[in-house]
């Protein structure tokens, strides 16, 4: 007999929506692979949550190995949330879905404003070939409309993170939304958005300007979904 909460199956999938498949589990899993973060944070992030909900899903989390609570060291001192070593291992296959996503088509139900870059990133960077990353340890810091974020590669991997660079970055950017979302979706190049104002750099070379976005780019879409036009 199984009970609400599993599909009762000795099957692998369906040992993994047991802990994942409640609704708004994944999105606090989408959050917490962005950083550590308060639980006021969270419910910022998420506010048709609720704290209660938010509550329960964490503490589920948390029985499953995939979180844990912390204290981010001084002079921060505060009590976060993060990812431990299995729910990091979710970055990738919750990054292919959120590429596969980038092709639904627009729904009249999604309020275009809800739209974040540093979401569009952490899709599009969780799932590149490490062969496309060999040898590379950088840090790109990007400042897009209201967002800060930063991307770094190390190791084989590119993430994307909340806020700025924990170190001096190799390239800074600052951009409007717009203007990312063409370069990243195929309606401009980078060097031709620099050329003409559109992208600042205030740090970084025009190589590094160059392979940060080829790496970032890829997916063809129609970008204007996103800004709702």
């Amino acid at each position: 007999m199984t009970t609400a909460r599993t599909y009762g199956q000795m099957c692998p999938l369906a040992r993994s929506m047991d802990v994942l498949g409640e609704r708004w589990t994944f999105l606090i899993v989408r959050e917490l692979l962005l950083g550590p973060k308060r639980f006021k944070d969270l419910g910022d992030s998420l506010p048709a949550l609720g704290p209660n909900r938010l509550t329960a899903r964490l503490r589920g989390l948390e029985d499953a190995g995939v979180v844990r609570r912390t204290t981010l060291p001084p002079p921060a001192g505060v009590a976060v949330y993060e990812l431990t070593e299995r729910g990091e291992g979710l970055r990738e296959p919750l990054g292919a879905l959120g590429r596969w996503g980038l092709g639904l088509p627009p729904s009249p139900d999604i309020d275009t404003k809800t739209t974040r870059v540093d979401l569009i990133a952490l899709s599009v960077s969780s799932v590149i070939a490490p062969d496309r990353l060999v040898g590379l340890k950088e840090i790109y810091e990007m400042h897009v409309g209201k967002e800060t974020f930063h991307v770094e590669i190390a190791d084989g991997r590119m993430r994307t993170r909340s806020g700025p660079a924990p170190v001096r970055p190799d390239l800074e950017i600052t951009c409007r939304v717009r203007t990312f979302l063409k370069v990243i979706f195929g309606g401009s190049r980078a060097a031709d958005a620099v050329r003409s104002g559109e992208l600042q750099v205030a740090v970084g070379s025009e190589e590094v300007v160059e392979r940060a976005f080829d790496l970032l780019s890829g997916t063809e879409i129609d970008y204007p979904v996103y800004l709702g036009v």
